[in-house]
């Protein structure tokens, strides 16, 4: 893992290196976002290198000569840490720092390390040690070699390095194996919270989207609640709800999500599974991309591409462009009119200065009506909860006491919730 400089006024320099086979510029994004994530390291980002490369090489991935022209920029510009943007296999990471005799990661190590420093919560915590635990175990090879090189050994005779490397092994896989029963603990405590939440007669909503998008600041907007948002990548690691009032007496239950981003580490995907299926078990989803941003379009595939691995891209998905107040007035009408050619349904909206709120919860009140179910039911005297619900959970559209003292209600609810109505249904 990255180490720090011992004095914080010494940062650690950092040359961000992106490979690709077409066009240099065409990952100069990519290498933006890699120097963000470095600079949210407390690294000093030297000017990102972008590498023409014909085909993928099993030493370097990159050939012998481009290695060491890379090596011999990072020497000249005194580079302390080479980081690259594509992920690279154990044996290349110790190639590299052995030609560039400096450190050497790629970026998911970059992710693992800001998980590791934004984790709050225990859940959040031992999930971040579980994926980094995965991410280092196939990493131990080589890095004891040196104490095989300083004892002999013949055929049948193992060196101190690979006794090494095999208790270190040992010791890891006990620790992951310790990580996964703990967060299987911790996430069985979860279940029952998600639950009992899944009980109430409340609409259930997930906001997701890409990292520094501003879905905590949305989600502060529409509640007015004080919700943590910081203007930093992956502020929030573990979900977060708050109930939202919407028109027609309506509202709704909305959880804010771990941010996605482009080459998620698969390790952190799967860590954080329990995390992510608040997108699963929601009536419907709040996309939310950055209008201001140029890679909106990428940054909409990622986060699609992530429901998809979960299996919620079938959802009901509403479409929001935030931080439509960073647009320069005069770039608007024609951003506006190519994301609209895009995504035709979306809503354009400023959790900053509260522009177009009104409309976005006007639509989510559409799609919590859609969740629901109308029916015509008699309830009998003692079940005035069930009244109560009815009003809470949705719209009522006819209520009248009849003789008996019953109750009849012409209503709509929430699929889920139909079970506390089932045995008085007309």
């Amino acid at each position: 893992m990255i180490e720090l400089a011992a004095d914080a006024a010494v940062k650690i320099r950092a040359l961000p290196v992106g490979i690709t086979s077409g066009d240099p510029a065409e990952i100069a994004g990519q290498l933006d976002e890699l120097a963000e994530l470095l600079v949210n390291l407390d690294v000093e980002v030297l000017e990102p290198l972008a590498v023409h490369n014909r085909e993928n090489r099993p030493r370097y991935k990159v050939g012998s000569g481009k290695a060491e022209e890379i090596a011999r920029i990072a020497q000249e510009s005194e580079a302390e840490l080479i980081v690259f943007d594509d992920p690279l296999t154990p044996s290349q990471q110790r190639n590299w720092e052995k030609l560039s005799q400096c450190k050497v990661i790629d970026r998911e190590e970059v992710i693992l390390e800001i998980f590791a420093s934004r984790a709050q919560t225990r859940e959040a915590v031992l999930q971040v040690q579980l994926a980094r635990a995965k991410y280092m175990l196939p990493r131990l090879t080589g890095a004891w070699h040196h104490l095989s090189r300083q004892r002999g050994g013949g055929a049948t005779t193992r060196g101190q390095g690979e006794m090494q490397i095999e208790t270190d092994r040992r010791l890891l896989r006990d620790q992951v194996r310790q990580l996964e029963e703990e967060l299987a603990r911790v996430r069985r405590n979860r279940d029952t919270q998600r639950k009992a939440r899944m009980r109430r007669p409340v609409s259930q909503g997930a906001i997701v989207g890409y990292t520094h998008v501003g879905k905590s600041s949305l989600l502060a907007a529409l509640s007015g609640t004080e919700v943590a948002a910081k203007d930093q990548l992956f502020a929030t690691l573990d979900p977060l709800a708050r109930k939202v009032a919407l028109p027609e007496h309506l509202e709704a239950v909305l959880t804010d999500t771990v941010g996605f981003i482009r080459k998620l580490p698969h390790t952190l995907v799967e860590a954080f599974k329990s995390t992510l299926e608040e997108s699963l078990i929601a009536d419907f989803l709040v996309l939310v991309l950055d209008a201001s941003s140029r890679d909106v379009d990428l940054e909409w595939e990622t986060t699609i591409g992530v429901l998809r691995e979960l299996g919620a891209d079938e959802k009901t998905i509403l479409t929001v462009f935030n931080k439509c107040d960073k647009i320069p007035a005069e770039d608007k009408p024609c951003l506006f009119a190519r994301l609209r050619g895009l995504f035709p349904d979306a809503l354009f909206v400023s959790a900053e200065t509260g522009e177009n709120l009104d409309a976005l919860r006007r639509k989510m009140a559409i799609l919590a009506a859609r969740s629901r179910k109308r029916l015509e039911a008699k309830l009998p005297p003692d079940r005035s909860d069930l009244v109560a619900i009815a009003y809470q959970a949705g719209q009522v559209d006819g209520c009248r006491y009849e003789e008996d003292g019953c109750c009849r209600l012409l209503f709509s609810v929430a699929e889920k919730h139909l079970h506390l109505f089932s045995e008085y249904l007309v």
